[in-house]
């Protein structure tokens, strides 16, 4: 009875651990075990895979993920908040293994000297980022270059993002270097505070089903920015121009600063662009600097968008 009875107590005690580690704010899957601190749980990983289900609830927490596959998913999508605390000067979240997933998370409040706070700066390998808010902050997400990979944004949201003042370079809501393939898809960009809603040197770019709303953006550029040059198809998109513009002479600048990338073939089709109201200025939809045979086609324009501009 006494060895039954132990046992029993045995079993109660690991029970009540396995629920304790799982109700910790950061559970590590593959480890069955809860930490206190991201940073605590990304390095429990030890460089391997790892799976990081994070509790609802506001943190000051951030962390730097230089090796391996680390997933980061909210336990209910956009209640886990990382609000403001920054890694290395350059992010709540800093990724350099070799590919991360992010679902369902929230970042905002990020701020650094030089201008580039970001909800996630990549330097390496791929990501996907899913169901995920970024707002409040001077940039989304930045990457480095890694021309081998790739990143998919999906059902994301961009909010209250960017600037361009103090002397410094820009910030923008999402800037990708150059990668290998840029997916961007059923995602929201609005309110921009300065620079550009999408910037992008990847080689290829699949932009479709987005809404980019400029209505209340304060000093903003353009919606789509591909200053390298790219491929791929831009499509299905709901674009709306505001007032308040640094520059708005076009909604789509293809090649503006450099043709690193090829633009042939470049498709950007079936998207709807319109001024806000009160809007008294013209703008040109696409402005081509790459002077390659791109393919514009049923894309439906408001009152005072011209179709296309070679520049």
């Amino acid at each position: 009875m006494t060895r039954l009875l132990a046992c029993a107590a045995l079993i109660a005690a690991s029970a009540a651990g396995a629920a304790q580690a799982q109700s910790a704010p950061f559970f590590v899957q593959e480890s069955n075990r809860g930490f206190a601190h991201l940073a605590d749980a990304v390095a429990s990983a030890n460089g391997g895979d790892a799976t990081i289900l994070v509790a609802p609830g506001r943190y000051a927490e951030c962390a730097v993920v230089s090796q391996g596959r680390v997933a980061l998913r909210a336990r209910t999508s956009g209640t886990a908040i990382f609000d403001g605390a920054i890694c290395e000067g350059k992010a709540a979240l800093v990724l350099r293994g070799a590919d991360a997933l992010v679902d369902g998370i929230v970042f905002q409040n990020l701020r650094v000297p030089d201008g580039n706070g970001a909800g996630i700066r990549l330097e390496h390998g791929g990501l996907t980022v899913t169901n995920a808010t970024f707002r409040d902050s001077e940039e989304g997400i930045l990457t480095a270059d890694d021309p081998a990979a790739t990143i998919r944004v999906d059902r994301t949201s961009f909010a209250r993002l960017g600037r361009c003042d103090r002397g410094l370079s820009c910030a923008h809501s999402l800037y990708v270097g150059h990668y290998g393939r840029l997916i961007v898809t059923h995602s929201r960009f609005e309110k921009g505070q300065g620079g550009h809603y999408l910037k992008s040197r990847a080689r290829i770019a699949e932009i479709t089903d987005n809404s980019f709303d400029d209505s209340r953006g304060h000093t903003t550029n353009y919606l789509i920015d591909l200053p390298s040059g790219a491929t791929g198809t831009i499509a299905r998109n709901i674009m709306l121009q505001g007032p308040d513009k640094e520059n708005h002479s076009a909604i789509i600048a293809v090649a503006a600063e450099e043709q690193a990338n090829p633009s042939a073939g470049l498709a950007i089709v079936n998207n709807i662009a319109t001024l806000a109201p009160g809007v008294s200025y013209r703008t040109v939809f696409v402005a081509d600097y790459s002077h390659q045979p791109l393919r514009i086609a049923n894309n439906h324009l408001g009152p005072g968008i011209t179709a296309f501009e070679t520049r």
